[in-house]
């Protein structure tokens, strides 16, 4: 029978699909394992809308992981070339480097030469979740955004999806009235996604494509169990903008556009502003909450001043922190390049650390199962003067292990029970040992 309507949810064999059907998938499973939590509970959280698992089946090497405020706080490392820089070695150097200091996921955000290498290896070699933002490799197919069709965007997204990408910014949200809204503000629009529809829509006079098109796009999604996250091309670019019109004017799409993908059986979360000052983040972290029903957020710090180039992996990392602990359920780094250059291997090394910090605070302080147990750990083994077992409880244990060394003269003060900066007559540790076996 013709035009005969059917469900998506039943046709589609995506995680929330599965998971609204009541069946619990093998990286369901996986991620329960993780988390130290019931698969039951992992399948109720995902049939919500709550946890995303980004796992495209085409990414044959993937470990699966939960994003959503039942789980652990995930961090996600960027990476990717310039049109100035870098080189696929390089990318790969990056990859293995972010992965080593405990990267969750990571995005490739290539927006020079060999692309398409450049993704294809990094999926190849990662087992942790990778995304992209098409609209970079879009931008290289044409001279300007106003060049763009219909075709290159869902070419560019299915090439992507055939390829094994878990999850894609797609920054459907800003719409051209939102426009006007950009005009108040100190920095206008940072988002280089958002920028390039913000042309393609003055140019046109048109509404953006990637809403226009959204159907579509998320045929192609379901399809391959591509995540969305639902980008924010309006997210504040300083404290000035931050949680204005524009903003939250864009939120409210992305909202919109949250249950008409899981309607079509399609993963979604939300990303995140962007600089904020610090007693804003709560209520951004709320206001996504209820705006977007409790889909995963996914922010970028937020930073906490404009003032630190050179250190906003410190001044973003403050944010996190603050936006984990209220409910955000992915953090994108921030590295000290930010604003300055393209990140080189210490900096993704500094910003995976910074933010690795960040969410294990969060994850502390909100009582996750066994978030505690290294640091209760690394404190038995300090009160011990076990050095190497506090060097490899260590969030940096080759840095740990150098700045102890160093600062102790000849191999045997290496392993004393005190260290350099109280000394043997000092140590309070000592000093507390002394005085219990006198009791």
């Amino acid at each position: 029978m013709t035009g005969m309507s059917t469900d998506p949810i039943k046709e589609a064999k995506t995680q929330i699909a599965e998971a609204r059907q009541n069946r619990i998938t093998p990286e369901m499973h996986l991620v329960a394992a993780d988390e130290r939590l019931d698969p039951e509970e992992i399948r109720a959280e995902v049939a919500r809308g709550r946890m995303v698992i980004p796992a495209n089946p085409r990414h044959t090497n993937l470990h699966p992981i939960g994003i959503g405020i039942a789980a652990r706080c995930k961090i996600n490392a960027n990476i990717g070339n310039s049109p100035t820089t870098s080189s696929l070695k390089e990318e790969l150097d990056k990859l293995d480097v972010a992965l080593k200091y405990g990267a969750d996921s990571v995005m490739d955000l290539s927006t020079g030469g060999e692309i398409n290498r450049i993704r294809d290896e990094i999926i190849r070699h990662s087992p942790a979740p990778v995304g992209t933002v098409p609209l970079y490799q879009m931008m290289s197919l044409v001279e300007e955004p106003q060049d763009l069709t219909p075709e290159i965007i869902l070419d560019v997204i299915r090439m992507q999806a055939e390829q094994g990408v878990d999850f894609m910014t797609l920054h459907a949200g800003l719409l051209h009235h939102h426009l006007p809204l950009v005009e108040r503000r100190l920095t206008g629009i940072v988002s280089r996604g958002g920028a390039i529809v913000a042309c393609w829509m003055s140019f046109h006079q048109r509404e953006n494509p990637l809403y226009t098109l959204f159907d579509e796009i998320l045929d192609i999604c379901r399809k391959y169990d591509v995540t969305l996250s639902l980008g924010d091309g309006l997210r504040p670019g300083c404290l000035a903008d931050a949680s204005d019109e524009a903003q939250f004017a864009e939120l409210d799409v992305l909202g919109e556009l949250t249950e008409r993908a899981w309607a079509a059986g399609v993963q979604a979360m939300i990303e995140g502003p962007g600089h904020v000052p610090l007693d804003q983040i709560a209520m951004n972290v709320e206001r996504e909450r209820q705006v977007c029903k409790e889909a995963p957020f996914y922010v970028l710090g937020p930073l906490v001043t404009d003032i630190a180039p050179g250190y906003d992996h410190i001044t973003s990392a403050i944010g996190a922190a603050v936006a984990a602990y209220h409910g955000a359920a992915m953090l994108c780094y921030v590295t000290p390049k930010e604003h300055l250059g393209l990140p080189n291997l210490e900096d993704v090394r500094q910003g995976v650390i910074a933010y690795k910090i960040a969410a294990h605070a969060a994850d502390v302080a909100r009582k996750r199962p066994g978030a505690r147990d290294r640091d209760d750990e690394i404190s038995r083994a300090r009160f011990a003067f076990q050095w190497n077992r506090q060097f490899e409880l260590s969030v940096d244990p080759e840095l740990a292990q150098i700045m102890h060394d160093e600062s102790l003269p000849g191999q045997e003060y290496k392993m004393a029970d005190y260290c350099s900066m109280c000394g043997a007559r000092f140590c309070a540790m000592k000093r507390t040992k002394t005085a219990n076996s006198r009791k």
